[in-house]
């Protein structure tokens, strides 16, 4: 059996090959089942879904007309022989008292053919087939949508066709050939290779960015800062992707230069509140866009404002369709807008907080308008410091200057409020009350103060270090298999730090692992030269190694080929993973092990290789494909006793710097590189 989706297309295919290798002919009755969601809430909108049969199809067609966005849309599901039996009603599926584990249409033939509205819907149909000896039968199912009930029958009479059907599935498999197969590795850890070389980036593509919907989390919104992040995996495989995604964020900031938090597709319908860091991320990824591909064009793409009333005060939020204003600005300008707004100053010179800032369950921290925020000092100043350098290239040297000022002053502000003696603090409460602190019983330390301080390159480089110390010390449990977001977790604190507390202790942010914050730390480590701990604690939050033993896998209990977004840290689930799929955590995983530990980055026309390898590893290999060319690169690490400068080769020529021009001239290129001493590969 083969399930797959088609390219460019809203078509899914499941090809079902059957063979007899009795003696004798049997009978084989085939049901395919699937439940309607068209656009709205089943339990909300069932009773206005309306099916039909189309007989010369196959087929069971559906639409919804109570859904304004959707109403013309229609679903099918079809099959590419004829009928047993068909119905559109749950209860007759599943049977008096049944349940999917055992459907009571599956121990007999023939449905009742009931196709009316006003049931509970769903979507079911019985193919029964007759195998002689030695005969093989194959029947395709299709699964999907168009724009009207004429485009359906298209797609339907397109895909019953076993040619088109058999073209669909090579064409897919050329497609996530191509997509994946950009950036190759090999390394001493095989299971890391199989999470870069495949999975890691199919999850970021398939469910975060395109479906934006899983078991665990069926949202099918764009976050803000969420898939901004996520498109910054795509920048060696599909560039366009990232910078398609960059301009459709830009067309949903406010003139005022805040955003929404999230917004559906297609309306646009959204939410607008006062959380604090997502309009940041345009300026910090569009940065690292830029910087990577050479494409400074995009910076010049004008992109309209959203046109709206602001937030009025003591309103935290606001949900509805907001208007296209006639303001227009260059993505350049729209950054900058971001940065005027999001850069704010608190009595200790530190961002606000507003609604949260990363971490959205944090949204009472300083819902006042006094609170004030740690790590959005650290990530406003990398943002400061990584956007000043696009000024200077839009020969706009006064705000880069401008720029760098306000992050020295954040830097001195942060030097004089952050540090809590062991570790550096998460945020003040409206109040002036210090979270993250040993002076609180609960959530003394929190991970991403620590991670940031270092990524941001902001903190005193002694405190940095004895921040990850205590990073590794209070919130890494090898026995455990997890790294925590903080500790201890939220519990008995009188103080209200928001919904985060609604959690049980040690379940999701509250003082379980957050695994899109355990990564950033892992990165803080490769930054301060710690190669060979960066790789442990990368093969620590391995999915593959939560389920490589029985026993290891009963306790994990997801998927083990994708990355989960949060990992248990409380008794009696310890170690169970929670939502999988659906998490900022893939592209992150991804990036981290590419570009921070392999070091592999890319600057415009040139590859840097920047590699945080432990000791332990003697060499690794990279394929590393730039339109028709294809780098093999070859990676060698020799032992501390042996080791010269660091050289490059690049087709028997040596070169001067740890940097490969790129060249789309369709040849394959090979280099070696032999790591030398460097403070970034002490592997300590």
């Amino acid at each position: 059996m083969r399930l797959f989706a088609v390219p460019d297309e809203p078509v899914k295919i499941i090809r079902i090959r059957l063979e007899n290798f009795t003696p004798g002919t049997r009978r084989i009755n085939l049901t395919y089942y699937a439940e309607w969601v068209l656009g709205t809430r089943r339990d909300v909108t069932a009773q206005y879904v309306i099916p039909e049969f189309d007989s010369r199809h196959f087929a069971l067609l559906a639409r919804n007309p109570y859904n304004v966005e959707f109403s013309q849309h229609t679903a099918f599901l079809a099959a590419s022989r004829e009928l047993q039996g068909i119905t559109t009603d749950r209860s007759e599926f599943l049977g008096r008292l049944g349940s999917y584990a055992r459907p009571a249409s599956l121990g007999r033939v023939g449905l009742s053919a009931n196709v009316q509205p006003g049931s509970d819907p769903c979507a079911a149909m019985q193919v029964l087939l007759w195998l002689a000896p030695g005969e093989s039968k194959e029947v395709t199912f299709m699964l999907g949508q168009a724009a009207d009930p004429g485009g359906a029958e298209a797609l339907i009479s397109r895909y019953q066709n076993v040619s088109r059907v058999e073209e669909a599935w090579n064409s897919v498999s050329r497609f996530w050939d191509d997509h994946l197969g950009a950036v190759q590795v090999q390394t001493p850890d095989p299971a890391l290779d199989i999470l870069l070389n495949r999975w890691l980036l199919y999850q970021a593509l398939s469910c975060r960015f395109w479906g934006r919907t899983a078991l665990y989390q069926s949202s099918g919104a764009f976050g803000f800062r969420d898939q901004l992040q996520d498109v910054l995996a795509f920048v060696h495989a599909r560039p366009d992707l990232t910078r398609g995604h960059i301009l459709e964020a830009a067309g949903r900031q406010f003139e005022e230069g805040d955003v929404l938090h999230w917004w559906h597709p297609p309306s646009g319908r959204g939410i607008r509140t006062r959380i604090s860091d997502n309009l940041l991320w345009l300026p910090y990824v569009t940065a690292l866009y830029a910087q990577a591909t050479g494409d400074w064009a995009i910076l010049k793409e004008r992109i309209p404002y959203l046109s709206a009333g602001p937030l009025e005060v003591g309103e935290e939020e606001r949900y509805g369709q907001f208007a296209v204003g006639a303001q227009t600005g260059t993505l350049y300008e729209h950054c900058l807008r971001a940065i005027s707004k999001g850069v704010t100053e608190g009595r200790r010179g530190l961002p606000l907080m507003g609604a949260g800032d990363w971490n959205d369950g944090m949204n009472r921290v300083g819902i006042e308008g006094e609170g004030e925020s740690i790590w959005l000092g650290w990530f406003a100043y990398d943002t400061l410091v990584k956007f000043a350098p696009i000024c200077e290239k839009m020969d706009d040297p006064a705000r880069a200057n401008e720029l760098r000022l306000r992050a020295a002053s954040l830097k001195e502000a942060l030097a004089a409020s952050a540090w809590d003696g062991g570790w550096f603090r998460r945020a003040y409460f409206d109040d002036g009350a210090a979270l993250g602190s040993v002076e609180r019983q609960e959530c003394q330390i929190d991970s991403i103060s620590q991670s940031w301080a270092v990524l941001s390159g902001a903190a005193d480089p002694e405190r940095a270090r004895m921040a990850m110390e205590a990073f590794d010390r209070r919130l890494v449990r090898v026995e455990d298999g997890i790294i925590l977001l903080l500790d201890p977790p939220f519990d008995l604190t009188l103080r209200d730090p928001g919904y985060i507390k609604g959690y049980p202790p040690g379940i999701r942010e509250n003082g379980g692992q957050y695994t899109h914050a355990a990564l950033w730390g892992i990165w803080a480590l490769t930054e301060l030269g710690q190669a060979k701990r960066a790789v442990e604690l990368f093969r620590l939050l391995n999915p593959i190694y939560h389920a490589d033993t029985p026993g290891k896998a009963a306790r994990y209990r997801v998927e083990p080929y994708v990355v989960a977004a949060d990992v248990y840290g409380a008794a009696p689930h310890t170690g169970r993973g929670g939502w999988t799929w659906y998490t900022g955590s893939a592209s992150w995983m991804y990036r981290l092990g590419l570009e921070a530990i392999l070091g592999v980055r890319r600057a415009g026309d040139r590859l840097l290789l920047e590699p945080s390898l432990p000791g332990e590893w003697p060499s690794c290999e990279i394929a590393y494909r730039f339109g028709s060319a294809v780098y093999r690169i070859r990676v060698e690490n020799p032992p501390d006793g042996n080791r010269q400068e660091t050289q490059l080769v690049l087709d028997e020529k040596p070169l001067e710097t740890n940097a490969i021009p790129l060249v789309d001239d369709g040849r394959e290129h090979r280099a070696t590189l032999i790591l030398g001493r460097s403070k970034k590969r002490q592997g300590k």
